[in-house]
């Protein structure tokens, strides 16, 4: 009695004090709060900002590349100390004696150059493009799927906190029923009418009861835990549940879902943009074997004294074709490396396609089969609950032992219990179809 009188004062005094600050949600509001916080949506997000970013900079090959050079350099070399000379229009008729010409003074140059290059024929700018779009369209899908699965695991989540409540709700009846057990044990023993072993075994059942209740209380907590962290929250933070969710009948026939799946599923879409980068890749290697074509041109000015100064100045342009006639066979096993990742691409993405289809059938058969356990679950409750009525009427005329009665308030507990799990396991399996299916957001975001 102690220990019961105990935990009544644990449950109305310390847990409402720490929930009472505890805010609540709507699944849509925590589906709403999941999209914009969830860590994992924000870091495929900037994955996908990385990669669009990177595609903007293929592009950028196709401009021109403007560059500013200043540079210094010191030398007596003959060779260097006459190109000095001249850069700098310092030439004189005494430099070319025999002396100056072989054993020329150090000399000093501040040479200032802008230069620009052009491409005008480089087809390993296309490709490495192309290359650049199909990975960020394929980050643009995988982030698509993480929403969904952020919101999956938020409706998961959210049913965690429904599901616990329901228990204890259920563990705070059997302790009610416990201890009104354990009244009429006391009752008849006083009364010389009952077993002493009879108020004990019923305190005990009232001490398992009692335990079941922590733990239920334990659970609640740690799932409002998981659900704060689902949509964001930080470590330790706790989110309740405004509203609870309602089982709503599946839509669409399983022909309909595999087709909607092979669609709209976007980690698909990625997997056919990572077929399109690999065959992109495949013709970034066979531009490998033709020639590139560049314009350059630049402007300097030589001096012998001081930086950005103009002694002289000078300008050439002109035009490069660069092709590489022999490299060692490298070419070839790139472009044979290509090769063997796009087929290997193909592969993986057929591959998936069937388990997607096998998702959705697997998912349509759990969701069918949570149904029919729940069906079960029903009758085992109203059966429990009807035998619990006639055990409890025969014990009352001394017609059934505690024993018996104890037996039947187990087997109510366990079945009432069973009938919240089995109601959210349907709910979570109907939501695992539009999840398998790629129709998670638009399912629950618009019903």
């Amino acid at each position: 009695m102690i220990r019961f009188l105990a935990l009544s004062s644990l449950l109305l005094l310390v847990t409402p004090a720490a929930w009472a600050a505890e805010p609540a949600v709507s699944f849509r509001e925590a589906l709403r709060m999941a999209l914009e916080r969830n860590h994992l949506v924000s870091g495929a997000a900037y994955e996908k900002e990385a990669a669009e970013r990177g595609a903007a900079a293929t592009r950028s090959r196709y401009l021109p590349r403007i560059t500013f050079d200043e540079s210094f350099a010191a030398s007596n070399s003959p060779t260097r100390t006459f190109m000095m000379k001249l850069d700098q229009g310092r030439f004189a008729q005494d430099d070319f004696q025999l002396g100056n010409l072989n054993s020329p003074a150090t000399r000093t140059d501040f040479r200032t150059m802008f230069s620009l290059e052009q491409p005008l024929f480089d087809f390993s700018i296309g490709y490495g493009r192309e290359m650049a779009e199909r990975e960020a369209e394929e980050k643009g899908y995988l982030f698509e799927r993480r929403r969904e699965d952020a919101g999956y695991a938020v409706l998961a989540a959210y049913l965690g906190v429904q599901r616990a409540r329901a228990v204890l709700d259920a563990t705070e009846k059997e302790v009610v029923e416990a201890r009104e057990h354990l009244r009429l044990a006391r009752t008849r023993s006083e009364g010389g009418t009952g077993l002493r072993s009879d108020e004990l075994r019923a305190r005990t059942f009232l001490s398992e009861a009692e335990e079941r209740t922590i733990t239920a209380l334990n659970d609640l907590q740690l799932a409002k835990m998981r659900l704060a962290l689902a949509v964001g929250g930080g470590a330790g933070e706790s989110l309740d549940i405004r509203e609870e969710m309602k089982g709503e009948p599946l839509r669409l026939q399983e022909e309909e879902l595999v087709r909607a799946a092979l669609v709209t599923r976007q980690d698909l879409k990625g997997a056919e943009k990572g077929v399109e980068r690999a065959a992109a890749a495949v013709g970034l290697a066979a531009s490998a074997w033709l020639p590139t074509v560049y314009a350059g041109a630049s402007w300097q000015m030589n001096d012998r004294d001081i930086p950005f100064g103009r002694d002289n100045d000078a300008w050439n342009a002109g035009v490069t074709l660069r092709w590489e006639l022999f490299d060692g066979m490298r070419r070839s096993s790139d472009q044979g490396r290509a090769r063997a990742s796009r087929d290997a691409a193909v592969q993986y993405r057929e591959q998936f396609r069937k388990e997607i289809a096998l998702q959705i059938r697997e998912s349509l058969l759990r969701r069918g089969e949570a149904g029919k356990r729940l069906e079960v679950a029903r009758h085992a409750f109203l059966a429990a609950e009807e035998g619990m009525r006639l055990v409890n009427k025969r014990f009352g005329e001394g017609l059934a032992t505690m024993v018996e009665l104890l037996d039947a308030q187990t087997s109510l507990n366990r079945s009432r219990t069973g009938l919240v799990e089995r109601e959210t396991d349907l709910q979570l399996a109907t939501a695992r179809v539009y999840h398998a299916a790629g129709l998670f957001l638009k399912e629950m975001m618009n019903p």
